[in-house]
């Protein structure tokens, strides 16, 4: 029997009478990626900053490799913290501080050796392909690489279970990519045990091993990708079908107007990537 890395019996969460996540099970096997989406305001972050505890669940059992999270004292969840990594959607980098200097901060103040921590710290910017920015300040970085630097300082304590909330929603598209494509490869290469919130849904598809849709603080469906949307049985999964036919068919479109030839007044006039040659 596979043994649980994460397991979540009967979260809940009331921010006064309002109940913003209402009894929430899931585990997650050692390895295992799983995505929760949902619309906003479904409950997803609660339940992802419940885990370490950056919000205080109202009700329900955490545990971490067996730890009872839900029960420990406030001088215990430091070191269980340094074991769970934490991308959040804002950067919270600190700006008088160069990309090295955020990612080391950390380890420095767990009590790690400055050589030891740089060290590690080097580590984490070579894998989100940031090593060259290590002296540069946030401002002079953009908000994909930014978000970059902050993933790396959650991979420099090189932590067993990775937590994602929404690391894309403060970006342009134009730079979702890039932090996506970061994503993806620590999915393929480090073998973590990751918990993504996302609106994502072409990513889903690609890394999840588990999808799960939460709508007004429960989980509505779950399962692999494919029989998620592929056949859906609940209102939010139908509506996210949808999304993907709709991005399909405009993909189609594109391509469509892209590659036909276009003309005017009976010229054939260049396409995509050609030079116009003068007279």
């Amino acid at each position: 029997m596979t043994k649980k890395h994460l397991e979540i019996k009967g979260l809940k969460k009331y921010y006064g009478s309002f109940p913003a996540v209402r009894g929430v099970d899931l585990e997650l096997a050692r390895g295992e990626v799983v995505v929760i989406m949902g619309p906003s305001g479904c409950g997803k972050s609660t339940v992802i900053r419940s885990i370490n505890r950056l919000v205080e669940p109202t009700a329900g059992e955490i545990y971490f490799d067996g730890i009872p999270v839900h029960s420990l004292k406030p001088e215990q969840l430091a070191p269980l913290r340094r074991r769970i990594g934490f991308v959040f959607q804002n950067f919270n980098l600190i700006q008088r501080l160069t990309a090295l200097e955020n990612v080391m901060l950390g380890l420095v103040y767990a009590g790690l050796d400055k050589k030891v921590a740089r060290r590690l710290a080097e580590e984490a910017l070579a894998k989100v392909g940031l090593l060259s920015a290590a002296d540069k300040l946030p401002r002079e970085m953009s908000g994909g690489q930014q978000q970059r630097i902050g993933i790396a300082r959650a991979l420099a304590f090189q932590p067993e279970l990775m937590l994602w909330d929404e690391p894309t929603a403060s970006l342009d598209p134009i730079l979702v990519r890039e932090v996506l494509d970061v994503m993806e490869e620590l999915v393929r290469s480090t073998g973590t045990t990751m918990l993504i919130v996302t609106h994502e849904v072409p990513f889903a598809l690609r890394v999840a091993d588990r999808i799960l849709l939460m709508a007004e603080g429960k989980v509505i469906e779950e399962g692999a990708p494919a029989e998620i949307f592929q056949a859906p049985t609940s209102e939010v999964g139908r509506k996210y079908l949808e999304i993907i036919n709709s991005e399909a068919k405009d993909v189609a479109e594109i391509s469509r107007r892209i590659l036909q030839p276009r003309r005017s007044e009976g010229k054939l006039l260049p396409q995509a990537g050609e030079c116009i040659e003068s007279a």
